[in-house]
């Protein structure tokens, strides 16, 4: 006599099936870790209890801390838009990858201290960042042994703005001390006024700093070219 349908269904053998741990997930766990708890939260410890896993399982995909800082920053790197510089003029290239590399970084803050001084060594998607913006910088006509200076400058840049785009509105408040700097309050004032009038108040004053920042950094890295150079003024 056949058994009901219902007894005649096997069960699956062992523990119900669940998620591999993988690089892509541990990267993603990490990276939620800093939002929610900043850079000092994220420990290995932690890191594993917000992946429900013992902390051996994740020893088994990173050896330390560093090896998920690596994961992390080519994670970020891997967000930074340079395609331009294989065929847009130079300072169309700087300015796409400026402004995606500062937004990639403004919206994970907390870990621009450390991917700043973080070592590229075996990090093949920000060393493939680093190489299509240097083979544009060259294209452009950029000395050899000055193309990682300029870099240097515009990243330094770069990374102080994203972190402006998370400062305080009223960083800039004079408080009790406004009758002391008249100059700075006015000029302060008058900011926050023009971005009222604009109907964009906030992150724009922050967008509005960068376009004029990176602007004046085009201009003066420009100067520096040859006449007649692809990122050189016309």
């Amino acid at each position: 006599m056949a058994e009901p349908q219902d007894r005649a269904v096997r069960r699956r053998a062992g523990r119900p099936p669940r998620a591999l741990l993988g690089t892509d997930k541990i990267t993603r766990a990490a990276l939620k870790l800093v939002e929610l708890e900043g850079y000092r939260g994220l420990t290995m410890a932690a890191l594993a209890r917000r992946l429900n896993v013992a902390p051996s399982a994740l020893y088994n995909h990173v050896r330390s801390k560093q090896d998920v800082l690596l994961l992390v920053e080519e994670d970020l790197m891997g967000r930074v838009e340079v395609s331009g510089f294989a065929t847009d003029p130079w300072p169309d290239a700087v300015r796409a990858w400026a402004w995606s590399y500062r937004n990639v970084f403004a919206r994970h803050a907390p870990l621009i201290p450390v991917i700043a001084v973080l070592p590229v060594t075996d990090a093949p998607r920000t060393l493939m960042m680093y190489e299509a913006v240097t083979t544009g910088f060259a294209r452009a006509g950029w000395p050899e042994d000055q193309i990682v200076d300029a870099i240097v400058a515009l990243e330094s840049f770069i990374f102080g703005s994203a972190l402006d785009v998370g400062a305080p509105a009223d960083i800039f408040d004079t408080g009790t001390l406004a009758a002391q700097t008249p100059s700075f309050t006015a000029a302060v004032r008058r900011r926050a006024a023009a971005a009222q009038d604009n109907g964009a108040p906030g992150a724009a004053e922050s967008d509005r700093a960068f376009a004029l920042g990176l602007e004046a950094l085009l201009a003066g890295l420009s100067a520096g070219l040859a006449p007649g150079s692809a990122g050189a003024p016309g």
